[in-house]
């Protein structure tokens, strides 16, 4: 018997179960829960009570109103360790924090762009450098488990927690999230500059049918398994080792209390065996929202039969006694609870907290250093598509004579999201002022004359006639639309239309006549088609983080060439919404309105200052056997006269099969670097089962037929045997 499992012989029920309870920091600060007296302070007899008398074996999240520094943040952890070393076991406790864009709880860390950002550099080397880097700079303020990546494929465009995703294909989720779990955890254990990524939210998160955040879905069997399971399997086969459950319901059933998604299919058909932890007072949810359950306890029962290992309560130890009262009545076996806490124990073990061998404070050099800031800039300029260059109008002379307006011209909230120094980015200005919003960066830039006016806030009106007026004296006007921070219910909406506030601007500022750069600073695609044919040129920037200022800036007037693609289909209107990957049946032409896919912008759109041009097309063979390496190979050339970056995009298309097939799916992506002139090739490796599809009988399989391989504009087909 291992050291572990001796150790759980030895605890009573009440420590383990206690290991099983996820508490807020709040609850051990001077103050109530959301109420803390600020600066905060620990109060000595809730630690005390917490940790030794109530055994509690987590803690996770930032105190309420306040944003420690490193040094604050290595100081209570310390508390709490060396309290926890007075039990009778001496088990460390399990800190966990929401670092989603870098370590966004912890003044002066590092900030990076929003996963859904990472997405549109398609760029994996990147991603995991981000990640590696966020993992560096948690474990430089002891914070060990980190609550993310999101993997929630995000299929409705409306969901307030698109951003928080890698967007709404597959295949893009898949990788974004294999390369953020490398970056996270690294490959051996312990390790003092990596932590436990913690993978959300299992599972089918992102498809609610109204849209809202954690309303219900209804995902049947085989979109479930085609759409959803993959991006976990992905990060699970790279050694995830914690998950996070999905707050909503599929089908009528709350996922906290689903067995057969937390166990049947997470652990016996997956093979995941870390640690499953509710999301924020889930379990009490599925008595008070779900209606599930009449009472806590049931709710406790659900939860724990469901597979659950780890509540986050967040706020009593209500959890703990019911749990206790289960075993003792005989309604939860103590095996049961045993494979949780062994869970818990191992995981600690892994992240080093039973020796607390980390680095002294000093021991972590690079702690936002310049190289880290150098990896966000670039993730920045790499993330922001240009959407749209009517006549080539950028990039624009420096010296030009400039009107910036619109709300999210001169705010870091519509470039940084939610989860930025608060729950909501509300603070983002504040913690950002040393970084340069998009006024500040054209301001920076331009060596002609840049006017301001804000015409309209996200909320109101304010001087629309003056900028009008002021337009009227520029050569270009820069007009940023958006949306302002936000996550979760708060971010919910009833209109996927930009609002009407920001609409009236953009038709009044298109009167003018004067050439429009629209820049799009938002988490999700906000419908534009009432004044997009009006604007000259559109660049997207999908919360890119505290230096995507400077890298718009930086676009619009060619000192970066853009090579960032759209991870979502990007909708011209409100009731039609089909992703890029839909059914022949979805692609009719209409009599009335035209194509029925028919996006604002396809998903993949990008555009860049330099002309690529795609030849050759290749696929190996013809002919292949259902065990055969199908290689596709592909020349890429810079047309252009400036050097610039591609992803090159592989879409292949079953012909026919069984189950009616999608017109196109994405199966790989490759970012190229090419100098003016030059040409490159590159080819694509892809195994048969990778074009394999959910069959009638609900199992991954394989049909003989054709294939149609399609990159940029040239296609090829082959066909399996």
């Amino acid at each position: 018997m291992d050291k572990l499992a001796q150790l759980v012989t030895r605890m009573t029920l009440e420590e383990k179960v206690g290991q099983m309870t996820q508490l807020s920091i709040d609850t051990l600060h001077v103050g109530e829960p959301l109420d803390i007296q600020l600066p905060p302070q620990i109060d000595e007899a809730k630690l005390d009570r917490i940790i030794r008398e109530e055994m509690v074996g987590s803690i996770l999240n930032v105190p309420s109103g306040y944003l420690p520094d490193r040094k604050e943040w290595i100081e209570l952890i310390a508390k709490i360790q060396e309290k926890a070393k007075t039990t009778r076991l001496g088990i460390p406790v399990l800190y966990g924090i929401d670092a989603i864009h870098g370590v966004n709880y912890c003044r002066d860390a590092t900030l990076f762009p929003q996963p859904i950002a990472m997405a549109a550099s398609f760029n994996r080397s990147l991603t995991e450098q981000v990640a590696s880097a966020t993992a560096y700079e948690c474990r430089a303020a002891h914070l060990p488990w980190n609550f993310s990546p999101a993997l929630d494929v995000g299929r409705h465009p409306a969901w307030p927690r698109l951003w928080e995703s890698f967007g709404e294909d597959v295949y893009v989720n898949g990788q974004m999230g294999q390369a953020m779990v490398k970056g996270y955890q690294g490959t051996q254990h312990p390790d003092p500059f990596k932590v436990a990524a913690c993978l959300k939210h299992f599972v089918a998160y992102g498809q609610p049918l109204s849209g809202m955040d954690r309303s219900p879905a209804w995902v049947p069997e085989r979109q479930l398994r085609e759409y959803y399971l993959p991006a976990f399997q992905n990060a699970i086969d790279a050694g995830a080792m914690t998950i996070m459950v999905n707050s909503g319901e599929i089908n009528g059933i709350p996922v906290h209390a689903n067995r057969r998604l937390l166990t049947d299919i997470l652990r016996d058909e997956m093979g995941f065996e870390g640690l499953l932890v509710t999301d924020w007072w889930d379990i009490v949810y599925l008595h008070q929202r779900h209606k599930v359950a009449p009472d806590l306890k049931t709710a406790v029962r659900l939860a724990i039969e469901a597979g659950v290992d780890m509540s986050m309560t967040p706020f009593d130890t209500e959890f703990k006694h019911l749990l206790v009262e289960l075993v003792q009545e005989g309604s939860i076996s103590e095996t049961r609870i045993d494979a949780s806490v062994a869970r818990i124990l191992n995981l600690k073990e892994k992240l080093g907290l039973f020796e607390q061998t980390f680095p002294p404070e000093e021991g972590y050099p690079d702690f936002g250093s310049q190289r880290f800031h150098k990896t966000s800039k670039k993730a920045a300029q790499e993330s922001i598509v240009l959407l749209k260059n009517q006549q080539q109008l950028l990039p624009i002379p420096k010296d030009a004579n400039i009107l910036v307006c619109g709300p999210a011209a001169n705010t870091m909230q519509a470039l940084n999201g939610g989860w930025t120094a608060d729950w909501q980015g509300e603070s983002a200005d504040t913690m950002l002022k040393d970084y340069a919003n998009i006024l500040q960066a054209v301001e920076g830039i331009n060596e002609g004359t840049v006017h301001f006016h804000e015409g309209v806030s996200f909320e109101k009106e304010l001087k629309v006639r003056d900028a009008i007026w002021k337009a009227q004296e520029v050569d270009y006007i820069i007009l940023c639309l958006g949306e302002a921070s936000y996550t979760e219910e708060e971010g919910n909406i009833q209109d996927l239309y930009i609002d009407e506030i920001q609409t009236n601007l953009a038709l009044a500022l298109a009167e003018t006549g004067k050439p429009i750069i629209l820049v799009l600073a938002e988490g999700r695609p906000r419908l534009i088609s009432k004044f997009a044919d009006r604007m000259n040129a559109i660049i997207g920037a999908f919360y890119p983080g505290p230096y995507g200022g400077v890298a718009i800036a930086e676009i619009i007037f060619g000192l970066q060439n853009p090579s960032g693609k759209l991870p979502f289909t990007y909708p011209r209107f409100p009731n039609a919404l089909l992703n890029y990957d839909h059914k022949h049946t979805e692609d009719w032409i209409l009599k009335k309105t035209g194509p029925a896919y028919n996006p604002q912008f396809e998903f993949g759109h990008g555009l860049s200052y330099s002309d690529f041009k795609y030849t050759k097309l290749s696929v190996s063979k013809t002919v292949f056997s259902s065990d055969e390496m199908i290689e596709i190979e592909v020349s890429l050339t810079n047309k252009g006269l400036l050097a610039g970056k591609e992803t090159i995009l592989l879409f292949i298309s079953d012909v026919y099969a069984s189950i009616s097939p999608p017109v196109k799916r994405l199966r790989g992506f490759h970012k190229i670097e090419l100098e003016p002139g030059e040409e490159k090739k590159h080819t694509f490796r892809i195994q048969p089962n990778a074009l394999s599809f959910i069959d009638k009988n609900m199992d991954w399989g394989l049909e003989p037929g054709q294939f149609i391989v399609r990159i940029g504009d040239l296609h090829q087909a082959f066909e399996i045997i």
